[in-house]
């Protein structure tokens, strides 16, 4: 017995692991394995009885949690956004854009999954999506089957790191950091994840080009009357609306001077780019609408179709994240707009349905429901654990290791790596997070920088042969049979599962990559976050004192003086002005003693605000 109890808090996690590994429910496994190591741990002595009296607390602070709100909002915004259609209209657009070049198809499925990533933040349905729409296409003209596989699951695990990410809110919340901030981090290492897709892509464009075909003439359906592509409209816009948003960036000083009648001399960055890029994208929909409305003819019909379906989701990303971005909204208020938005959008496409709301809300609700239980199983996990000091087993643990920071941030990425074989993005954020979280910040590694790398890392748990969600999602919509093409009337050879695995193994690496990019310059992490304020507690207490002593040596008047006191004295020298008397010569008297240290209630009260070391 006394072996367990020296050893209670590594018994408790290899408990969990057992639970775990025999297949029951994470929600039930860390709800079952806290409530009996709580029974065992109180009848051993290891803790009082009083612990668990703290569970009915702890439940009631996860139902008032204004964070996690955030996550019905953002899945009821994409789910509504993906079945009315937008995906399949962005790939059939992009991919027209992209056709004519050599491994075109794929760019459009890399781009098209970053969209869906900052309007749906749901993995399944990109990969559905972009899986029943996209993988049909790319093997009638003779993509690889293999980077098809690997481009359609990485471009949907996109997801997991571009804004607004389902797990981003939940590791802001496990880390006690602001989701803006969090956003704010994996905005530019999201899209430099995309950069490498493209790059990949454009590798095998250069060198194997017969596994990226471009698509045919007879495929490019939004061409001019006169068999031209209609590219040179396209690029005018695009390079005036780039023009008007560059100019707005750095003129918005004087913009908002215009506008609010006063002078301002300092915009914050994040402000300039998303208004800077809300009016470049407004411009082009009104020029498109001004074009189609007037019938002028100056838009050609590729331009008119990628403005008139790229624009509305660009322009909801801007207001979802721009208002969370500049503080104007929590995250929570920017997914309510952000489902509002989509339900506009869908009923303007007059695709909005009962029965497409119904589902939309059905399944909201039953990802919502799978994230609060996960939660409330972990909470119970971890208050029975905390109190058999598994933090400070776990901190002893990981300190140790050598190579300091770098080091325990090396062999956490390896461990969160293998441990994504088994546990998804969810069941990793509520069981390792809470653990690692207090070490990182002893050893003054940025919470939000740590955060991030773990949200990079946890997106090849969808990548993972043999476990990976999203291949398991690819392998449902993937066909399984030969079958017929219903444009080209060939027999199309099925895609296998082998196939669908070594695809992903690349784009692993990729990622993987990524990690250790973000561990070797965490400034494009911390980068964009707003430099921490530091307050001085000496300069303040000082300007204190100077605002409390009187001016000159004079004592303070009284202000409830006789009336003669306090009537105004004429100037010396003046006519009906009194002689100013003339002192006596005496000797300098001295100045009182400066007052002590222990006697001045303004350094007692630094001393008192002043943190300890710990």
């Amino acid at each position: 017995m006394e072996f367990i109890v020296a050893n209670f808090a590594p018994i408790m996690f290899a408990g969990l692991i057992c639970f775990l590994l025999l297949g029951f429910p994470v929600a039930f496994s860390l709800g079952a394995c806290g409530l009996f190591f709580g029974l065992v741990g109180i009848e051993l002595g290891v803790f009082q009885s009083s612990v668990m009296a703290w569970l009915p607390q702890r439940l009631i602070g996860i139902m008032a949690n204004d964070t996690l709100l955030a996550v019905p909002f953002f899945t009821l915004m994409g789910l509504i956004l993906e079945r009315s259609g937008m995906a399949e209209d962005l790939l059939d657009t992009v991919g027209q854009v992209f056709g004519p070049m050599r491994g075109g198809l794929a760019l459009a499925v890399i781009f098209v999954g970053a969209l869906l990533a900052a309007t749906t933040g749901v993995v399944a349905a990109s990969v559905i999506s972009m899986g029943l729409i996209s993988l049909p296409i790319m093997l009638r003209y003779g993509y690889d089957r293999r980077l098809s596989s690997g481009v359609i699951a990485a471009s949907g695990t996109l997801a997991q790191i571009i804004p607004p990410s389902l797990v981003l809110i939940i590791m802001a919340d496990q880390l006690g950091k602001s989701v803006g901030d969090m956003y704010k981090g994996a905005f530019l290492p999201g899209f430099m994840l995309m950069g490498l897709y493209v790059l990949y892509v454009v590798f095998l464009a250069i060198f194997k080009p017969t596994q990226v075909p471009a698509l045919p003439t007879e495929a490019r359906t939004f061409r001019q009357p006169d068999g031209s592509g209609g590219y040179t409209s396209l690029v005018a816009l695009t390079a005036l609306s780039a023009v008007v948003a560059v100019w707005l960036a750095r003129n918005m000083a004087a913009v908002h001077t215009w506008f609010q009648g006063e002078e301002v001399t300092f915009v914050a960055t994040d402000e300039k780019v998303v208004v800077a890029m809300c009016g470049g994208v407004f411009l082009a929909l009104v020029i498109a609408l001004v074009n189609k409305g007037l019938k002028l003819n100056l838009l050609s019909r590729l331009a008119e179709r990628v403005t008139f379906v790229l624009i509305p989701p660009l322009l909801l990303i801007f207001l979802v994240l721009g208002t969370i971005f500049l503080g104007v909204a929590t995250p929570t208020e920017g997914g309510a707009m952000g489902a509002v938005g989509a339900l506009v959008m869908a009923w303007v496409r007059r695709r909005m349905s009962f029965s497409l709301l119904k589902q939309a809300m059905a399944s909201t609700t039953r990802l919502s429901s799978f994230v609060m239980f996960i939660l409330i199983g972990a909470t119970v996990f971890s208050l029975v654990f905390q109190a058999a000091d598994g933090p400070i087993w776990v901190e002893h643990l990981l300190s140790s290791l050598p190579g300091g920071p770098v080091g325990f941030l090396i062999a956490v990425n390896v461990l969160v790596f293998f441990l994504a074989f088994f546990l998804d993005y969810f069941e990793l954020s509520f069981i390792v997070v809470p653990l690692l979280a207090p070490v990182a910040h002893k050893l003054g590694i940025d919470l939000i920088w740590f955060g991030v790398l773990l949200a990079v890392n946890m997106q090849t748990s969808f990548m993972h042969p043999p476990f990976g969600f999203a291949l398991f999602f690819l392998r449902s919509v993937a066909p399984e049979k030969q079958y017929v093409d219903r444009v080209t009337q060939k027999v199309m050879e099925p895609v296998t599962t082998m196939q669908i695995y070594k695809g992903a193994i690349p784009f692993v690496l990729i990622q993987l990559t990524m990690v250790g990019v973000l561990i070797a310059f965490p400034q494009i992490v911390t980068g964009a976050l707003d430099k921490e304020v530091k307050v001085n507690l000496d300069d303040i207490g000082a300007q204190m004192r100077d605002s409390l002593k009187p001016e000159g040596d004079a004592p303070p008047a009284d202000p409830y003086g006789t009336p003669e006191e306090q009537a105004p004295k004429a100037e010396p020298g003046a006519p009906g002005a009194e002689p100013a008397p003339t002192a006596p010569a005496t000797p300098a008297t001295p100045e009182p003693a400066a007052q002590t240290e222990e006697s001045d209630p303004m350094k007692a009260m630094q001393d008192a605000l002043k943190p300890t070391k710990p």
